[in-house]
């Protein structure tokens, strides 16, 4: 079983799932430090077009409804940005 991060929430009400471990689409340099992360299921579309560019959409135009693979966490953070910054949760580690 994994150890799932619970979703985050931003200043606007934006949630969405980042997961970091050994099931989800993520990697880590050899140092094991954090270079990418699945993201999925936002509340509403992603506002920053980076983040869009990693939506496995697979036959719909729903944003809100897939998983993003191997999003760099710059992505994630200027996502969460955007949305005013985190007010629950935290990016996995």
């Amino acid at each position: 079983m994994y150890n799932h991060n619970p979703r985050i929430t931003c200043n606007d009400g934006f949630n969405i799932s980042v997961q970091a471990h050994d099931g989800s689409y993520c990697q880590r340099n050899t140092a094991g430090n954090l270079l990418t992360v699945e993201c999925g299921f936002p509340t509403t579309t992603p506002k920053t077009a980076e983040l869009r560019n990693y939506a496995e959409l697979c036959g719909t135009s729903d944003y809100t409804e897939t998983v993003y693979g191997f999003v760099p966490i710059e992505v994630v953070q200027a996502e969460l940005d955007a949305h005013g910054g985190i007010v629950d949760g935290c990016l996995p580690s």
